[in-house]
């Protein structure tokens, strides 16, 4: 009889990404793998491009906000109906266990699995929970934590400290491919520029105001995201709504990262040997979570932060400049260590618990 599991997990592509990379193992070995998710999230998008082949199943969802709307007043009815979607998703498959990479769409799902007895496994990905898997750890069976030091916040039967989870494919990429695709050769420094799967002003406007000078030490590869094209066509200037299969080959042209601090992304770019300069997300837009995971490499050595309202023409050329000095001691201190699993590690680690 096949072994059956249920991925959840959504509203950005970082709440995606940790499944995204587990779930060939469970294609390879042969499991029953169905992905609960919303109607309308980004993880609807992801998984059925990537995965045709699994099952995809939509439940009511209830955003958790922070921040006063009228729509708080709607969401505990669409949370509730999540819940009963959920469990009678969960009740016909009856799944051996649920892994779960938090996002609002995981909360009715671990709590129908609750009621149902279902092992729960969360990874959490930041420095400090978020609200969905602070919701869900007490109904959790075990809590993956990619920062060593929230573990030690966290239950100690129940904490796990693995690291972050790679995609494979991110040890695959082509140097040469990625240059060719962009149109840039080896003869100057190859500046990747990424803000997240949605674009990032701050960082797009900047790296606008200091074209003309990078250009003249670098070449610059811009992912801004859907809709932010600038219409900007420059010789050494490659810019791109968003990439998918090309980013691997685009990572490994790249000798260095400009990035907002998103845990999955900044442990990819760790893995690689990426010195990068980061640019969390400031405290006025989010939880304070992209500062956390950006001080927390920077303390280690293996980044540049540059917060976002000091992010101005002068400080952002300087700020790149010093990187790419000191490229070679930031590589020195990555190569240090080895914070990741990758997606098989983490598969057995799955088999091994559930057992």
């Amino acid at each position: 009889m096949k072994k059956k599991v249920v991925f959840t997990g959504g509203g950005s592509a970082g709440h995606v990404s940790v499944n995204a990379a587990i779930i060939p193992e469970f294609i390879k070995n042969n499991w029953d793998i169905t992905y609960i998710g919303s109607e309308k999230g980004i993880e609807k998008t992801i998984i059925q491009k990537e995965f045709p082949q699994i099952s995809y199943r939509v439940i009511s969802v209830g955003k958790l906000r922070r921040y006063i709307s009228l729509e708080n007043m709607k969401d505990p009815f669409r949370v509730v109906k999540g819940i009963f979607d959920a469990r009678r998703i969960l009740k016909s498959i009856r799944p051996d266990f649920i892994f779960s990479k938090g996002g609002f769409v995981s909360v009715p799902v671990v709590l129908a699995a609750k009621m149902l007895k279902i092992p729960v496994f969360i990874h959490e990905s930041d420095y400090t929970p978020g609200l969905a898997n602070k919701i869900a750890m007490p109904l959790s069976s075990k809590i993956f934590t990619t920062f060593e030091e929230t573990a030690s916040s966290l239950p100690k039967e129940k904490a796990l400290y693995i690291g972050a989870v790679l995609r494979d494919g991110i040890f695959h990429g082509n140097a040469v491919k990625g240059r060719e695709l962009c149109g840039f050769t080896d003869k100057k420094p190859i500046v990747l520029v990424m803000g997240g799967s949605l674009g990032a002003v701050r960082i797009n406007n900047v790296i606008h105001e200091t074209l003309d000078e990078l250009l003249k030490s670098y070449q610059i590869i811009h992912i801004c995201g859907k809709g932010n094209l600038p219409g900007i066509e420059r010789k050494g200037y490659q810019a791109y709504e968003y990439v998918h299969d090309e980013l691997f080959d685009l990572l490994a042209a790249a000798n260095l990262v400009v990035s907002r601090a998103g845990s999955n992304s900044i442990f990819e770019f760790l893995g690689l040997q990426k010195p990068m300069l980061l640019i969390p997300l400031s405290a006025n837009a989010s939880r304070g979570d992209q500062i956390l995971n950006a001080n927390s490499f920077e303390k280690q050595g293996f980044c540049k932060v540059l917060q976002e309202e000091d992010s101005n023409y002068p400080a952002f050329i300087e700020a790149i400049n010093q990187l790419n000095d000191d490229s070679i001691a930031f590589k020195a201190k990555m190569k240090q260590k080895r914070p990741f699993k990758t997606a098989e590690e983490m598969y057995q680690l799955l088999i091994d618990l559930q057992k």
